[in-house]
């Protein structure tokens, strides 16, 4: 994912601004020669990927779901690689995954400063592309407007105007797109709302169930 001047780089100023400050999460300790770029994420970008497949990221001990055998084992195979013992894992995976407090592709990360995160295993099939635009609508706010507009617009192509007028015209069809709409909206604010649900953005690092 990274070039590994900057990532060394950037271990490098862990090490300095760990002597200064606590960090929110222990830093665990990497081998730089032996370091995999690719299995290295910033927050951002999991940031990114948590928001478009309504995913959350959360500590590890969360996690409800069984971890494979795979999965323990690679620890193990990092943990010897880089002489280090792995702490504060954090998992990325779909909400029913986790043991929510009240107010399925699971990947395994392990906190190494800075913002970055190194990828441990991945298992599951959640960051399937067809899971991406299931869960589009709930991205944010913009995204569910347009979804209820589009959605609206073609529940209302099927509405059979000529049961209403027999000449019908485009505002006709605009005035049952209209209520068709409202209705549609309805549904979506209920659901989202009402029972508890909440957009991608603001859900992908809670630990609460209905925030």
């Amino acid at each position: 994912m990274f070039a590994l001047t900057n990532i060394r780089r950037e271990l490098n100023q862990v090490r300095e601004k760990d002597q200064k400050k606590d960090f929110k999460l222990p830093v665990n300790s990497f081998d730089i020669d032996k370091i995999d770029t690719n299995r290295i994420y910033h927050i951002e970008q999991i940031k990114k990927i948590c928001i478009n497949y309504r995913l959350r990221f959360l500590d590890a001990k969360l996690f409800k779901g069984q971890f494979p055998v795979e999965a323990i084992d690679e620890i193990k195979v990092i943990e010897k690689t880089h002489q280090t013992e792995l702490s504060s894992l954090q998992m990325m995976a779909p909400s029913k995954l986790f043991k929510l407090e009240n107010a399925d592709d699971p990947l395994l990360f392990a906190p190494i400063g800075n913002e970055y995160y190194y990828l441990i295993y991945q298992w599951g099939n959640d960051l399937h592309p067809l899971r991406k635009w299931l869960v589009w609508p709930f991205k944010n706010l913009i995204t569910m407007c347009a979804a209820t507009l589009i959605v609206s617009f073609v529940l209302s192509l099927f509405v059979p105007l000529s049961v209403f007028t027999p000449n019908p015209n485009f505002s006709d069809f605009f005035l049952v797109y209209f209520f068709m709409f409202k209705s549609v909206a309805a549904i979506v604010i209920y659901y989202t709302f009402a029972r508890g649900k909440n957009l991608n953005q603001a859900i992908w690092n809670s630990k609460y169930y209905n925030r």
